[in-house]
């Protein structure tokens, strides 16, 4: 089976960048990258000295218990979106391991879908998840703070 990875909506990411409001309703903070941030938009880590924004990003599309909201981060200027692809993001394979969870598609977590996996694992463990016909998409999110990364899908 194959996966989709999919990065931020373009059109929310542009918004973004024009002072729009975040999950939270407030417009982005502008913040100087200390390196290591990982841009939402093209999934690449955001360089030290880089001009960055960071944001409330609830990555669901209604409010419900399970819709978490938490701050990430996009490149201030404009950068290559990543879309959606197979492939697994370049910011991943700089990180060890990441959590993954399904979810339902009335964007419920689907629970024992969730595991800390080691990224070299993170298609393997995604497709098993898929394998329960009630997920219907996943997320990644970081070990050391639960922000979200990116969205997987069935390909």
């Amino acid at each position: 089976m194959a996966i989709i990875f999919s990065s931020l909506d373009k059109s929310a990411v542009q918004a973004l960048r024009a002072g729009g409001a975040d999950s939270n309703g407030q417009p982005p903070e502008p913040h100087t990258s200390g390196g290591g941030l990982p841009c939402r938009n093209c999934l690449r880590d955001i360089e030290a000295g880089q001009a960055s924004l960071v944001f409330g990003h609830r990555p669901f599309e209604r409010l419900q218990p399970y819709a978490e909201c938490g701050p990430i981060f996009i490149c201030a200027d404009a950068c290559e979106p990543f879309g959606r692809s197979s492939a697994l993001p370049l910011v991943m394979t700089v990180r060890p391991r990441f959590i993954i969870r399904g979810y339902t598609s009335d964007e419920r977590i689907r629970y024992g879908t969730g595991d800390v996996v080691e990224t070299a694992d993170v298609p393997e463990a995604c497709e098993a998840i898929f394998a329960d016909p009630e997920v219907s998409f996943i997320h990644v999110r970081s070990v050391q703070n639960n922000c979200y990364f990116c969205r997987i899908d069935r390909g």
